[in-house]
């Protein structure tokens, strides 16, 4: 069983803290952030209160932590669909969107919202985690493109994939009308 060293210098289970978060995330998704209780996260995620403020002294950790730990498993999701070389470059494209934004179409549109809604409770992350994503999306573009394109196809990507979320309703259609996007605005390699 994989263990993780905590700052306190004990361990604790990765998976636990884990399903914490993943069930604090969901719980802020469906009933906002101002709703949503600390005894409904822990309920939810089948574990004592107690044992839930060990974890998080507040409901404002929870909440930045379970929303940092999706932004940044998103973003490493993208990564490595970019930096899988061997697949066509509009395919990995695709792909890294999908794992961006994608997985926030339909009726996981909720979590995006809590996050999108409460801007002020994550600090820094809301302005790097997206600036980041551009970023991936830009170098993997410049050796096809050139620095300049590169720059420019991102960004139309990126409002273009902030549109889509907003008027599909499901994963596959985004899917589906950003693969047109970027056939129109990538180079075949």
């Amino acid at each position: 069983m994989r263990r993780l060293l905590d700052v306190t210098g004990g361990s604790e289970e990765v998976g636990r803290r884990d399903r914490v978060l993943e069930s604090a995330l969901q719980t802020f998704a469906r009933h906002g952030y101002r709703k949503t209780s600390m005894d409904e996260v822990a309920r939810q995620a089948k574990i004592s209160r107690p044992g839930l403020y060990f974890l998080f002294s507040s409901k404002q950790e929870l909440f930045r932590a379970a929303a940092t730990r999706a932004l940044e498993q998103d973003l490493a999701a993208a990564e490595r669909s970019l930096g899988s070389s061997a697949r066509p470059l509009r395919r990995r494209i695709v792909d890294a969107f999908d794992h961006w934004a994608g997985r926030y179409v339909g009726p996981a549109r909720d979590v995006e919202g809590v996050v999108d809604d409460n801007p002020d409770l994550l600090g820094e992350i809301v302005h790097t985690a997206p600036a980041r994503f551009r970023q991936l999306i830009v170098d993997t573009l410049t050796p096809a493109t050139g620095a300049r394109a590169a720059l420019d196809i991102a960004q139309t990507l990126v409002s273009t994939s902030l549109g889509l979320k907003r008027e599909v309703d499901s994963r596959d259609a985004y899917v589906r009308r950003l693969t047109v996007a970027v056939g129109l605005l990538v180079p075949e390699r």
